[in-house]
């Protein structure tokens, strides 16, 4: 079984849950997997993964780790983890079509529901693929320098960094030893956690993580593309009264979002997360952003986690310092680091149902690289065109 707890997923899908339990929870979603690159998935694949995803109907919380969760996120209120203390994985929410080479993978259910399932699916495809593509990769010793160094590149640099690699992860023993070793090997306060909270778990970490992209696009959905990133941000500190304070800024791109975070919510959020286009002239956007509102950068942190290594987060904490806070979220880097490629692959929200007497509405992301859109064209092109876009 490859998914080996229903803790084995990352915290940022928990906490989207529970906010999707108190304020949405009559949603239905759909969700589709996104392949940015050609892969070809050997004969038999579509077979082996439902083997699988029907295995995981079998995962429930246990008295240990429900204990743990509630120590570790005080902000989530104690009925979610009952809840969850009862929640089953539904094989029949996912649908999957091989055809030759080519895998459709769609998911469709209640939103509350379905939106655990992203994370273990992503991680269980990965893990399947190389399986059975029987790749060679680095022996454990190879694998185990690698971390030691990067360890010691962190280290050095003082760079704050947390594993974002459960949904790219080469397999769940590979992601295992590496927050293992940086959890080691690392100077204290430098490895701040992992998404994954089996592994937190596993490792008395803290578990790291906010709101996804699927926020913001279900708001706009439900709301129009207008208001979508003020009313993401007013719910989300709504449920969360300031906890998990970092605002993911890129879901219709990073111009569209400094539109609505004014006054208000750039001193109510510790800061925001960098998820693509160019780190640098992020960071120069938000510091002036503060400035303008007249917040003192230093007091606020940029959350990068867009295809980092360790080199790379030493370039842009050396841009940031005496400019803004800054720590990493680093995922594929960390977690499939082994001689292979990384399938390079996302499941998005495809489509909303904010109700149940509303029709389907189809759901986008626009990030701040073109090539990386997702989503029905037709709306791709109203969003740009109501939020003035270029």
């Amino acid at each position: 079984m490859i998914i080996k707890s229903l803790l084995d997923n990352d915290l940022y899908k928990f906490s989207m849950d529970f906010a999707i339990l108190k304020l949405f929870p009559t949603a239905k979603v759909r969700y589709k997997l996104f392949l940015r690159s050609e892969v070809e998935f050997p004969d038999g694949f579509a077979e082996k993964l439902r083997e699988e995803i029907k295995l995981m109907e079998s995962l429930k919380l246990s008295p240990q780790e429900k204990d743990f969760f509630i120590k570790r996120c005080p902000y989530i209120d104690q009925s979610y983890f009952d809840f969850l203390e009862g929640y089953r994985y539904n094989s029949s929410e996912v649908g999957i079509i091989q055809d030759g080479g080519k895998l459709e993978l769609n998911i469709e259910g209640w939103w509350f529901r379905v939106v655990l399932w992203e994370v273990p699916l992503m991680a269980l495809i990965s893990e399947l693929y190389f399986k059975m593509t029987f790749h060679s990769i680095y022996d454990e010793t190879t694998r185990r320098d690698t971390n030691q160094k990067k360890a010691a590149i962190f280290n050095y640099a003082n760079i704050k960094v947390a594993d974002f690699g459960t949904r790219r992860r080469f397999s769940y023993d590979v992601q295992k030893e590496m927050v293992e070793d940086l959890s080691n090997r690392m100077r204290k306060g430098l490895f701040v956690g992992t998404s994954n909270v089996h592994l937190a778990h596993l490792y008395n970490l803290t578990p790291i993580g906010t709101e996804a992209h699927e926020w913001f696009m279900f708001h706009a959905a439900k709301y129009g593309f207008q208001m979508a990133n003020e009313l993401g941000l007013k719910h989300w500190a709504d449920v969360y009264n300031g906890s998990l304070g970092t605002a993911l800024a890129d879901t219709f791109t990073t111009e569209a979002f400094l539109k609505a975070f004014n006054m208000k919510y750039a001193k109510l959020y510790d800061g925001v997360r960098q998820d693509s286009g160019d780190p640098f002239e992020f960071a120069d956007k938000f510091i002036a952003h503060y400035k303008k509102l007249g917040i003192d950068p230093l007091s606020k942190t940029i959350v990068f986690s867009d295809s980092l290594d360790p080199d790379t987060a030493k370039d842009i904490q050396n841009y940031c310092i005496g400019k803004i806070k800054c720590s990493f979220g680093i995922g594929t880097n960390l977690s499939n680091d082994v001689g292979v490629t990384p399938l390079n692959m996302v499941i998005k929200m495809s489509a909303a149902k904010p109700t149940p007497e509303d029709e389907w509405i189809p759901t986008i992301k626009l990030s701040d690289v073109a090539g990386k859109h997702t989503g029905d064209v037709k709306m791709i092109e109203v969003c740009k065109y109501l939020l003035n876009i270029k």
